[in-house]
């Protein structure tokens, strides 16, 4: 594997690391402020939202201009928003500030994959993919539990002033990084090839499929996250820290599916690991809803991870190649899909669990997840890029 893959993994580590700051410590943030944990809960709407808006935008400059420089710039963005967000002083200014951190957020971990994909051929790429991936389930896993050891001593502005700090040192230490690193240059890209990029993108059979496969993700497995710690309180188990290790369960179980990732694609193929893993999901998001102690959540969370990232994993493959002149912009869409996804995630099933309750609302998410295994291995096909001659 080239060594750049180490610089990309770093990057996705440090932009991961606010991801999922603020869930463990949501119940503080909704007393600061008199509102609501659904209220709270929108911030991740918002982060995801931002992160989703932002996609075609940002994957359009990184074909154009250079993915390693947008990486480095959103780097710092993601950083200082943080850091203005530890400073709020009220609702309003730090739900500003989660809109200017899923901005920093959405030009990192989208472009990473491209570069990876640019870096790897296609028989190596999911095993590549899986490196990038261990970096950014690193960060979430440091994110997630620091936030709850953090807020249980600093409050939930010390996570995110901490946190803050931590992404504006990695982006010099990324910068640093990819000076030395073989990469190859942008190329001259104009509107008109945008454009055109655009069209061999969607005219691929698997667009359709990939994109509306992610969206469902999003909305069905990282919606549920911002109930997590509501869902710990209502069991009496009030520390943030604990919130924290649960919602980190997931990135391990992430980290998990990196390490075996090149030794269960063989045995089970593409199609194998995709119906595993949705049913995998299916099965923990089954287990969740009947309410279990903290520590039995966090091993459910941990098969939920691995579960996901076997069928995410092989749709990001899918997604790289629906071309190859315009693989950022590919990509960014995937990114777009699947955090409009976490947009509609948490108000899903927020509306679901007040109106319908908690249990009924997780079963009909986890039936979700397993059919949308079977679809995927199903209708997704090998299919070569429009583009391929051209690169």
């Amino acid at each position: 594997m080239p060594p750049a893959l180490n610089i990309i993994a770093l990057a996705t580590f440090s932009a991961s690391l606010s991801a999922r700051a603020l869930d463990p410590v949501l119940p503080h943030v909704a007393e600061e402020f008199s509102v609501s944990i659904a209220t709270a809960a929108s911030f991740a709407a918002a982060f995801a939202c931002t992160f989703a808006i932002i996609q075609p935008v940002l994957g359009a400059m990184a074909d154009m201009f250079g993915k390693a420089r947008l990486m480095i710039i959103c780097l710092v963005l993601l950083g200082f928003a943080n850091i203005l967000g530890a400073m709020a002083t009220s609702f309003p200014l730090l739900f500003a500030s989660r809109i200017l951190a899923g901005i920093g957020s959405g030009g990192v971990f989208p472009v990473a994959l491209s570069l990876t994909s640019d870096l790897v051929g296609p028989d190596k790429r999911q095993v590549a993919i899986g490196r990038t991936l261990a970096g950014a389930m690193a960060g979430n896993i440091m994110g997630a539990s620091a936030a709850g050891l953090i807020g249980d001593f600093l409050g939930w502005r010390g996570v995110l002033a901490v946190l803050g700090g931590l992404v504006v040192l990695s982006s010099v230490a990324v910068a640093a990084g990819f000076r030395g690193a073989a990469l190859t240059r942008p190329p001259r890209s104009s509107f008109a090839q945008l454009r055109g990029g655009y069209r061999t993108i969607f005219s691929n059979p698997n667009a359709r499929i990939c994109y509306g496969a992610v969206f469902i993700e999003g909305c069905c497995v990282l919606g549920l996250f911002p109930f997590i710690a509501a869902f710990l309180f209502e069991l009496g188990e009030t520390s943030l820290s604990v919130a924290g290790i649960v919602i980190a369960g997931f990135a391990v179980g992430g980290l998990f599916y990196t390490m075996t990732v090149s030794r269960f694609l063989p045995k089970l193929g593409v199609k194998g690991m995709m119906i595993a893993g949705a049913t995998m999901v299916g099965l923990q998001l089954t287990a969740v809803a009947m309410g279990p102690e903290w520590k039995l959540q966090t091993l459910s969370l941990i098969f939920m991870g691995w579960g996901f990232y076997m069928i995410h994993g092989c749709i990001q493959v899918f997604a790289s190649e629906l071309s190859a002149e315009a693989r950022a912009t590919a990509l960014a869409l995937h990114s777009f899909f699947f955090f409009l996804g976490q947009t509609v995630g948490p108000i899903a099933y927020g509306f679901g669990i007040q109106h319908a309750g908690k249990v009924p609302t997780l079963l009909t998410a986890a039936a979700v997840m397993i059919a949308l295994g079977f679809i995927c291995a199903k209708l997704l096909r090998q299919t070569p890029p429009a583009d391929a001659a051209a690169k």
